[in-house]
């Protein structure tokens, strides 16, 4: 039988490519796989992610990206639609919370100047629209505007930024709008593996409050729906779309990605059940149970005729060290 150091071991190699692949936030997984109480604190969070993405299935956080301002044009018209023309409430990065058209105006001289010059209409990104928000009925607006400070505490530090609540519809959601240049010089950049760390603190920050949050990708879920950009859902609301999508994420990437997650969470549930305690025995159903949605065994079949992942690595071939 494996000892627990080793279960543990195989739950955070395999773990971490499920719920931190590139991901920044977690920055022990090596010294983890040593051994020791570190190990075995890593080996309890991947328990507690498995527990509440494959059983659970807690409500995931949204934390997207809906645009950006470039210039000081596109920036101000941002903030008035944001604010509602300045009747609802504007929080900025020092906390203070006021409201009215004069003072979006003085938002927009202050960014304008903050810094390197932001000019009316500009070749750059000079701002990022964020938006946060939990699926219906999942959590409250004062909440989530509480996590989405802390959030912004954490994330966007160094920067000029305002957020304001949206709680007039069904789901409660905050936007913010951060200035791109922090004060030190450096730009906002946010790629991929940022906007995963940034769902990574918007749920924990929601957890912090009582609230059930996870922020697990498509793939390790067994999801693979195709969301389609905000530009998109406006032109297909107006009627001008010409092109279409579909609606689930096809493709040898995609296939690949769920082949890998089906790999990684087949390897989770078979060192789950060499573990003596009733709890990993739970889990491991559910873990492979998720290994065979991965794979389309439960409700579809798989795409016709695309490679294993065996097959795409040997495709690939040896590395080129002749350079």
């Amino acid at each position: 039988m494996a000892s627990s150091e080793e279960i543990d071991g195989v739950l955070v190699t395999w773990g971490d490519r499920l719920f931190y692949p590139g991901n920044r936030i977690v920055k022990d997984a090596r010294q983890a796989r040593v051994g020791g109480p570190r190990l075995s604190q890593r080996a309890a969070a991947i328990r507690r992610r498995i527990e509440a993405t494959a059983v659970r299935r807690a409500p995931q956080v949204m934390v997207k990206v809906t645009g950006g301002g470039r210039g000081m044009k596109a920036i101000a018209a941002h903030l008035r639609y944001i604010s509602k023309n300045g009747s609802l409430e504007i929080e900025d990065e020092k906390g203070r919370s006021v409201r009215g058209r004069d003072v979006l105006k003085d938002i927009a001289e202050e960014w304008r100047y903050g810094g390197s010059l932001i000019d009316e209409v500009s070749l750059h990104r000079e701002a990022f629209n964020i938006m946060l928000s939990m699926p219906r009925g999942t959590a409250d607006g004062l909440t989530v505007l509480r996590a989405a400070r802390e959030f912004a505490r954490e994330e966007l530090a160094g920067h000029k930024y305002v957020m304001v609540l949206h709680d007039h519809q069904a789901n409660p959601h905050v936007h913010i709008s951060v200035r791109a240049e922090s004060e030190r010089g450096r730009r906002l950049n946010p790629r991929k593996a940022d906007l995963h760390r940034w769902r990574e603190t918007f749920a924990e920050r929601l957890r912090g409050w009582g609230i059930d949050a996870e922020a697990s990708r498509q793939v390790t879920r067994g999801a693979s729906r195709n969301y389609d950009a905000l530009w998109r859902q406006k032109a297909a609301a107006a009627g001008r779309l010409r092109t279409h999508r579909p609606s689930v994420k096809v493709g040898s990437a995609a296939h690949l990605s769920r082949l890998r997650a089906a790999e990684a969470w087949n390897e989770v549930a078979k060192a789950l059940r060499a573990s003596p305690l009733a709890t990993d025995g739970r889990l491991a159903e559910a873990a492979a149970a998720m290994s065979r949605s991965a794979l389309g065994q439960e409700g579809r079949s798989p795409a016709p005729r695309q490679p294993t992942l065996r097959q795409v690595e040997q495709a690939k071939g040896p590395p080129d060290r002749s350079r």
